[in-house]
């Protein structure tokens, strides 16, 4: 039998879908992922392939102030070796699970390439966290190992636990330090240290079905999971990223993204290095939208993502030129309105393609390029996804329904995320090598720690996004909303994605969150809870011109019938909670109260009906 050759493998599969880059439905219907054998490992076998040799810029950081850092591929393969020989020497073993809660500087993809080569599994964790969300993630995800920027490391003073602790750039900060941070910083390690390392290569002792990251979700609904994921679901399975961004050899690609949260790795690590691009990261506190497009340009960037939040801010400034070397953009993280996909198709020429994907698995759903682009649609399944739109109460597949993943027959009976005890990993992903075969590539292992919750999501043979969608006559689908989000008005089934995208049309409005209000007589009325543009009040005019505007945008069963001026709720990455909207109406609701701070239909003569 002729022993696999993992890199060949993987760059073989790449080099198919650069050739068929333009001809999205010969992609996806030639598209094979490939066999990498049992002990794939990315940073050993792809990136280093990749780096050898190789002086192109990998990584290039500009701060706000102008001054830029950056890496060759070449250079970081090295240094990861030689961080990876000091972690082994400082007691990093296989299976340990290492926190990273750093922000955007070089040590973070020092640190990521490093792990990933000994088999330490990689916990990114968001900045913004406070002591407790921290000591949750700590004891639920068992850390072993915490690497953290100064400011950020003053906060494990709360968190228990006998984890190890790395400073990350302590050096020029400890000296302006208090006593008090002085004493708590005390007994960190100093990643510095590790530049005394050797230079050795790392030996790969690593199976793909050996755990590579975790992550928390977002928590939009619930207490947020942990999602396991192996050296192939996520390293391998972003070739579905790849596909969808358009990102070719040779190019320049920068993301707006948080490291901390999954779209980070797809697009500030996997995706782009999958192709020996250069990651352009503009590391702003503060985001200027005329100044990040200024910066777009002077780095000639050619490839783009941002969420469409981001997109939204560019339009509200007005920022009509497009940067010169720009070819591709996109857009992730919640459904990209049409409105915003035709204000930058008029000013820069180029289309926003969206994309569709979760911390559970690589980007799933997209307009590639040369896809005809259907205004406010995610696309298609991409190269390798097996897709299908479920009714949930039947079962049956629809047109209209849950998003989700076909799985081979019995995948979900090993999908345990069951916990080695092994006195040598913390953490483990499935122990079968069957695992590969019998469900899809681009797929977590499962729910680390929550067996119950890894069943639910994969029963009945398929895996659950809990999204639902809509399938147009030529396969093209379009986000509905949450499982959760979606609400009955009338008996007539209401998309909050729907209401919201006619709502950001006016002129007043910068977001809107929909939800359904309970009531007596339709069982849930549309209410919108809105944030605001720059320059509009809080008043009953403003409220007045809105719901008229939702009158003449949507069906009247859709209409918008209440609105209240609100600050949003938001995960730490972001996304709206809705869920403690509805919390807010069914309370109110069962008070028997109306909520004082809200404008209704009745209030304004003319409007209800």
């Amino acid at each position: 039998m002729t022993e696999i050759d993992p890199t060949a493998a993987f760059l073989a599969a790449r080099d198919r879908l650069l050739e068929l880059a333009g001809d999205p439905e010969r992609a996806r219907a030639e598209f094979r992922w490939p066999d990498v054998g049992p002990a794939f490992n990315w940073a050993h076998d792809v990136f280093d392939a990749l780096a050898e040799g190789n002086e192109r810029a990998a990584l290039r950081i500009v701060e706000a102030d102008g001054s830029e850092s950056q890496r060759t591929f070449a250079q970081l393969k090295q240094r990861s070796d030689q961080v990876a020989n000091w972690l082994r020497g400082i007691g990093a073993r296989k299976g340990d699970v290492a926190m990273l809660m750093l922000g955007n500087r070089l040590e973070l993809w020092e640190i990521m390439l490093a792990a990933l080569k000994l088999g330490v599994v990689i916990l990114p964790t968001s900045v913004v966290l406070g002591a407790h969300e921290l000591a949750d993630r700590v004891e639920r995800g068992r850390v072993r190992w915490v690497f953290a920027a100064a400011d950020d490391a003053m906060k494990f003073a709360e968190v228990p636990g006998g984890y190890g602790r790395v400073g990350v750039g302590f050096d020029g900060v400890i000296g302006g330090a208090t006593r008090d941070q002085r004493a708590a910083l005390f007994d960190w390690l100093r990643y510095e240290e590790s530049s005394a390392a050797s230079l050795a290569p790392i030996a790969k002792t690593t199976a793909s079905t050996d755990p590579s990251l975790i992550y928390f979700t977002s928590g939009t609904t619930s207490r947020p999971k942990i999602v396991e994921h192996s050296h192939t679901s996520y390293p391998l399975g972003h070739l579905t990223t790849l596909s969808w961004i358009g990102v070719r050899p040779g190019d320049v690609h920068s993301v707006v993204s948080a490291p901390g949260w999954a779209k980070h790795a797809w697009s500030s690590f996997f995706a782009p290095w999958n192709v020996g691009a250069t990651i352009l990261v503009l590391n702003y506190a503060r985001f200027d939208a005329e100044h990040f497009v200024s910066e777009l340009d002077r780095a000639g960037v050619t490839t783009f993502c941002a969420p469409p939040t981001v997109w939204r801010m560019l339009i509200q400034s007005r920022l009509d030129r497009r940067p010169r070397a720009l070819r591709e953009v996109v857009s992730a993280g919640e459904p990209l309105n049409p409105e915003v996909i035709a204000r930058i198709s008029e000013w820069w020429g180029l289309e926003i393609r969206d994309g569709y994907g979760q911390t559970e698995t690589t980007c799933l759903i997209g307009n590639m390029p040369g896809d005809p682009i259907v205004p406010g649609a995610m696309g298609k399944p991409l190269p390798g996804v097996d897709a299908v739109l479920v009714d949930p109460l039947t079962g049956a597949e629809c047109d209209e329904g849950e998003l989700c993943l076909r799985l081979s027959p019995c995948s979900s009976l090993l999908r345990t995320s069951a916990v080695r005890e092994g006195a040598d990993s913390a953490v483990g992903a499935q122990s079968d090598a069957l695992h590969n075969s019998l469900a899809p590539v681009n797929l977590m292992t499962g729910y680390f720690g929550d067996p119950d919750a890894t069943a639910r999501a994969m029963a009945g043979g398929v895996f659950h996004t809990g999204d639902v969608a809509h399938r147009d006559e030529h396969g093209v689908l379009t986000f509905v909303g949450r499982t959760d989000d979606i609400f009955k008005s009338s008996d007539f089934k209401v998309s909050p994605f729907e209401v919201e995208s006619a709502l950001i049309e006016h002129e007043f409005v910068a977001e809107a969150a929909v939800v359904g209000a309970p009531d007596e007589t339709r069982l849930n009325v549309t209410k919108a809870y809105v944030s605001l543009a720059a320059g509009a009040a809080a008043e009953a005019e403003t409220a007045r011109a809105i719901l008229a505007h939702a009158r003449v945008a949507l069906p009247a069963y859709m209409r918008v019938r209440r609105v209240e001026f609100f600050e949003l709720p938001k995960t730490t990455s972001g996304k709206i909670r809705r869920v403690e909207l509805r919390q807010r109406e069914e309370a109110a609701f069962g008070e028997g109260r109306r909520i004082e701070t809200e404008w209704r239909e009745e209030d304004f003569p003319g409007l209800k009906g």
